[in-house]
């Protein structure tokens, strides 16, 4: 037996899955052929998952009583299983990746072998040839093998190239009638030390290697045959060749060929199944020949090869399909690839590299065969549509969706995958903010939503939008298109609402969820249909919208549902099953989600991250004109919104835009005034929700006063729990009058109907109001729940922000609402408020993150104070950064609004709005402020904004912004960031923009590019060699840079070459740090040439590079001629003690330079402490 490496057990990680999940997926990898099984064991081995001497002990002949491995894939799987789970299991967080691409790679087989195995299963041996006696088989093997065969072959036959025998590789061959054509050449291989077929000499041998595919069964592994064996076998197919037949008189057993024009006997030499290391631990056996009787030429039952997805169930009416038979070898001729892949020896093999696939792979012709729906599953079909239709017409307010819907455009996400302890820290950290250009050119509509644009197709779908965006209104307009036959690739949609599910339970099966827990309408003949869906997955559409209020998101792909029929699944283990393609593996999963708050935990795994985003100028116009049909009541609300910019702003919410439209609808007169703060048009808005729910009972108008308390307090907890249920309400009153006023709305479920807050808005006006009224809350618990700090809570994410400014607003903004009062006013509140004041006058905005920062001057934008206002601008730090943070129109309003005071305080700022998605009018208002100073956006936004400025002939501002506009210090982390600084240069060069002739602002070029003077260029080993070049082409217009820091880009020495190159444009050049970039001795030749022209030169760093002594001696020469040199670190490289002689001889000359680093491996310790004892400025670390 084999002992499992207790070395493994020492080091293990804390695990986190059962060990009988980790014992199911070894089983699972064990049953894919040992070809992939070995490839498994190799990759587990190179990520430490085994350790060598357990890895070498699986590949050792059996011994004492021990097995070989491949002895235990034959005999004893469950055995080996267990004995592999236990590493396995330990390392688990190394080993999952390694198994899932394990099974990947089945997959791709299993798609090139279906059609075989289904045409094979139902082959039927003939009884003749069954009954054929040993002697006679064999008899008949040794004439082959004695070259008695070729007085059987046509004479011409041998001097075709039907023959093409390399000498080190597997024979098959395959004995025809002569009648039968040669449908394509079949190229023949065969082991190294194994008896070929004997050709004449004047026979050309086609050395080319070429061998035919070969796809491992599922089902059966090939048995391992002593020399001489022979049976029959249903192993998977082999190589084959035909062999045209004139005589049959060298045999002195005729039985055993057909009559004249029938079908022949195929004789199959075998490959071995085992690939290396496992052949070697075999014992060395003969060639093994399979005989393969002919195929009666009478139409016979086959099953139809249906290709749905793996592991789905194919319904019984699809087995009675009835196709003409050929022979078995025209059934593998049809099935191989046409293009043959070369084979390799063994020894090829293991010393192989491997190579990325850069080729995609061809395109399927073949259409898919479906599963034919039965009657039943079409009427449900039918059925679903309709409900659908009129389940998902009507929007928020009772609008209809024909006829106020605004058409929502997406975003496709980039991920930025990082690496280290805190790469999975949050969501937003991972996506890549794309500028506002970006954004504009990779827009989709919803047409594209599932549009295949690699070769990977979009099985799961991220949908990620901020509160009321209006992700839940875009999946009802999908819905629609599906309902109206605009989305044919789907037979199903079914749309799960997470806000009802019930998450505890652990009865669920997949045939419930999806027709019973589902939007959809009940079903009839579930269990029809139900078999239909498990058959054709991948016609299967599956929407989990506000994925956000499923909870605990710690081990959700952990415990995956493993079968489609098993009922005791809770909805978690279902999802997961789904997302792992462990149940219904080939449908498609649409997931909605707020994207600051859960997607973290299955975001490297999706297929496709889009974005919806906002309403844009002419959108808010155009929702406004639907809202109101009457056009002077239209004009007259399009000019209150637009008059108040900040709600303007705020109506690029599509939710905030129909709250806006619903407050201009009821109120009472022309003259009033539009809300200036958020919480102010909440309160207004839901002052006048209460009041028409009042006006509906005026005689319970007092006792639905006591109802908002309650509402207030279960709005609190349902914060505090995060969701939106409803559920402590007992009163059936109270229900009523939170429907009625609109904070309310209800679901139907299949036991009862649930009652959930209408948006997370009116929840947290509530929630807050609680906070601010209830006795129960102190001013301590007031401030941990609604006040900015330093660091967000990751539970609460956007919920929290809105909060906060509501608790804020309600406190100390002074504007009075209208009709019903929330809070009340008999209530003493004084030292609630000074407890916020004092909260935010003892804030230091220079020690808060840019998140952070952007929700303090919400806050303070919501007290409407200018007390507050001027202490934020007095404690705010000259160089603010909101670098990293997505702005919408309302956070640009806010920031601008707040900074156009501080020019009374005499205050200016340097703003950086990197990595921000600021719209091009946003960045406009920033840059026009007095007080900001100088700005840094992304570079392709910012000369977006000088064509803006320049096509709407604003002069002034344009020279403003070019002059405004800094790159210092410039620090490139991603490729986005560097890309289109080729493009400014341009600019600089020829003075004008790219669309357009001269400009006068240009005359004197960028200053930002001339005034840049630190450069660190941290792409790493990866992107760096690629940008490299991009960096050189902006070197020479960098003529102020004194810091160029390009450490561990790996630019090597074609790259120090280069950089040789652009040295002299440097003149201002003070520190160049090369470290770690694989440079060697012909780079450093280049660049000690090069570095005597940079003057102002003080520090140098070549660390960790390739340098060795005739980098050295380069550098020794040079030394004394840059005059201004202090520092040279030239540490860890691969010079003698020969080189730092040289260079030590060299520092003697260079009397201004304070230190000279050279420790490293290959220098003696006593040379070293010598030279160090001849020169003290010689150091070691």
């Amino acid at each position: 037996m084999l002992n499992v490496d207790m070395s493994t057990s020492h080091s293990c990680c804390p695990v986190m899955v059962p060990f009988e999940d980790v014992l199911f997926q070894v089983r699972k990898a064990l049953q894919v052929g040992p070809s992939l099984v070995h490839k498994l064991l190799k990759e587990l081995h190179e990520a430490n998952v085994f350790s060598t001497q357990y890895y070498l002990s699986l590949f050792k002949h059996g011994e004492a009583g021990k097995q070989s491995l491949c002895e235990m894939i034959f005999n004893d799987e469950e055995d080996l299983a267990r004995k592999l789970s236990l590493p396995i299991w330990q390392k688990w967080d190394i080993s999952q990746g390694i198994l899932d691409s394990a099974f990947s790679k089945e997959e791709d087989l299993d798609q090139f072998t279906d059609v075989i195995d289904a045409e094979a299963q139902d082959i039927v041996s003939d009884p003749a040839f069954e009954l054929l006696p040993d002697s006679v088989i064999l008899e008949y093997l040794d004439s082959i093998l004695s070259g008695a065969i070729e007085d059987l072959l046509d004479p011409d036959f041998l001097d075709k190239d039907y023959l093409n025998f390399p000498g080190d590789t597997d024979t098959t061959c395959t004995l025809t009638p002569e009648e039968d054509p040669f449908t394509e050449k079949r190229q023949i291989s065969k082991r190294k030390g194994e008896t070929t077929l004997n050709k004449p000499s004047h026979h050309k041998r086609n050395k080319k290697e070429t061998v035919c595919a070969e796809s491992p069964s599922n089902e059966r592994m090939a048995t391992i045959m002593s020399e001489g064996n022979f049976r029959l076998s249903s192993n998977t197919f082999q190589h084959v060749l035909q062999v045209p037949l004139t005589s049959i008189s060298a045999f002195d057993s005729p039985p055993l060929l057909p009559t004249s024009g029938g079908p022949a006997f195929q004789i199959i030499q075998t490959l071995c199944p085992l690939t290396p290391p496992l052949i070697s631990t075999v014992v060395q056996t003969g060639p093994t020949y399979v005989l393969v009787s002919p195929q009666s030429v009478s139409p016979g039952t086959q099953i139809l090869p249906l290709s749905p997805t793996d592991g789905t169930v194919a319904p019984p009416e699809l087995t009675t399909s009835v196709l003409p038979i050929g022979s078995l070898s025209d059934s593998v001729s049809k099935s191989l690839p046409s293009v043959s892949v070369g084979t390799l020896s063994p020894t090829e093999v293991s010393n192989r590299q491997p190579q990325k696939n850069t080729e995609s792979s061809p395109l399927k012709t073949e259409r898919k065969v479906r599963p034919e729906a039965p009657k039943c599953v079409m009427d449900y079909v039918c059925h679903a549509k309709t409900h659908m239709n009129n389940s998902c017409c009507v929007m928020r307010g009772g609008l209809r969706m024909e006829s106020h819907y605004i058409e929502m455009h997406l975003v496709q996400r980039k991920l930025l995958i990082k690496s280290g302890k805190n790469a999975n820290k949050c969501l937003e950290k991972e996506l890549v903010v794309l500028s506002d250009s970006e954004r504009k050119q990779g827009k989709l509509d919803r047409s594209q939503l599932f549009h295949n644009t690699a070769s990977r197709p979009k099985q799961s779908v991220a949908l990620l939008g901020k509160a009321g965006v209006g992700k839940t209104t875009f999946i009802q307009r999908l819905c629609l298109d599906w309902a109206s036959g605009s989305l044919p690739q789907f037979q199903f949609i079914f749309l799960l609402n997470c806000k009802i599910l019930d998450l505890t339970q652990s009865s669920y099966s997949l045939k419930s969820l999806l027709l019973d827990l589902s939007m959809s309408p009940r079903c009839k003949d579930s269990d029809a249909v139900f078999k239909h869906i498990l058959s054709s997955p991948d016609e299967v559409l599956i929407i989990f919208d506000s994925f956000d209020d499923i909870k605990d998101f710690e081990g959700l792909l952990q415990s995956p549902a493993k079968s489609p029929t098993g009922n005791k699944y809770t909805i978690k283990q279902l999802f997961s099953g789904l997302f792992q393609k462990e149940i219904l593996s080939g449908c498609t999963l649409l997931i909605a989600t707020r994207p600051k708050d859960v997607l973290n935990q299955v975001l490297r795994k999706m297929d496709s991250l889009l974005e919806l985003c906002c309403f844009s100028p002419e959108d808010i116009e155009l929702y406004t004109s639907k809202y109101f049909r009457d056009m002077s009541i239209r004009e007259n609300a399009l000019t209150k919104i637009k008059t108040q910019r900040y709600i303007y702003s705020l109506c690029s919410n599509p939710l905030l835009c129909w709250i806006t439209c619903y407050l201009l609808e009821h109120q009472d007169g022309c003259c009033d005034t539009m809300p200036s703060t958020l919480t102010d048009l909440y309160q207004r808005v839901t002052s006048k929700h209460l009041q028409l729910a009042n006006q509906e009972n005026s005689i319970l108008d007092n006792k639905n006063r006591q109802n908002i308390p309650q509402l207030c307090k279960m709005a609190w907890e349902c914060f505090k729990n995060q969701n939106t249920h409803a559920n402590l309400i007992s009163s059936t009153e109270l229900v009523d009058y939170g429907l009625k006023s609109g904070i309310l709305t209800s679901y139907e479920t299949l036991a009862h109907q649930e009652n959930h807050f209408a948006d997370l808005f009116t929840q947290n006006l509530l929630g807050a109001v609680h906070l601010v009224q209830s006795k129960q809350v102190n001013e301590k618990m007031l401030i941990a729940h609604g006040g900015v700090h330093q660091k967000k809570r990751k539970i609460q994410g956007e919920s929290q922000d809105v909060m906060q400014r509501f608790v804020t607003g309600l406190l100390l903004q002074k504007t009075p609402t209208d009709g019903i009062s929330i809070l009340e006013s008999s209530m003493d509140l004084q030292a609630k408020m000074k407890a916020v004041e004092a909260h935010l006058e003892n804030l230091k905005p220079n020690e808060l993150v840019p998140a952070r920062l952007l929700e303090l001057f919400h806050c303070v934008y919501e007290t409407n104070s200018g007390k507050f206002a001027k202490l934020l601008l007095k404690n705010l730090p000259q160089n603010l950064s909101f670098c990293g943070v997505q702005l919408c129109p309302s956070d640009v309003y806010v920031i601008c609004h707040l900074l156009q005071h501080a020019i009374a305080l005499k205050r200016s700022f340097s703003i950086n709005l990197q990595d921000t998605c600021i719209p091009i009018s946003g960045l406009k208002e920033l840059v026009r402020l007095q007080c900001i100073k100088s700005f840094w956006a992304h570079t392709a936004d910012t000369i977006g904004l000088w064509e803006d400025l320049h096509q709407s002939n604003d002069e002034l501002n344009l020279k403003s912004a070019i002059e405004k506009f800094t790159l210092n210090p410039f620090k490139a982390t991603q490729g986005y960031h560097i890309e289109n600084l080729p493009l400014l240069v341009q600019i600089h060069r020829e003075k004008k923009l790219p669309m357009s002739e001269f400009v006068s602002a240009l005359d004197e070029g960028v200053p930002a590019l001339m005034q840049l003077q630190r450069v660190e260029f941290e792409l790493g080993v990866q992107n760096g060699p690629e940008l490299f070049p991009k960096l050189i082409e902006v070197l020479p217009s960098l003529q102020s840079l004194e810091h160029l820091d390009l450490e561990k880009n790996k630019i090597g020495d074609s790259g120090a070459e280069k950089l040789a190159g652009a040295l002299h444009f440097l003149a201002s050049l003070r520190l160049l740090n090369l470290s770690q970039n694989c440079i060697g001795d012909a780079g450093v030749e280049k660049l000690s040439q090069a570095l005597v022209s940079v003057p102002s030169l003080q520090s140098l760093s070549l660390y960790g590079n390739l340098i060795a002594d005739t980098g050295a001696e380069h550098l020794a020469t040079v030394l004394p001629d840059i005059k201004l040199l202090q520092d040279l670190d030239i540490k860890f490289n691969k010079f003698t003690d020969i080189g730092a002689k040289k260079l030590s001889a060299a520092l003697k000359k260079c009397t201004g330079m304070k230190s000279l680093e050279l420790w490293n491996d290959f220098i003696p310790y006593g040379v070293f402490e010598h030279l160090h004892h001849q020169d003290s400025r010689i150091r070691s670390l």
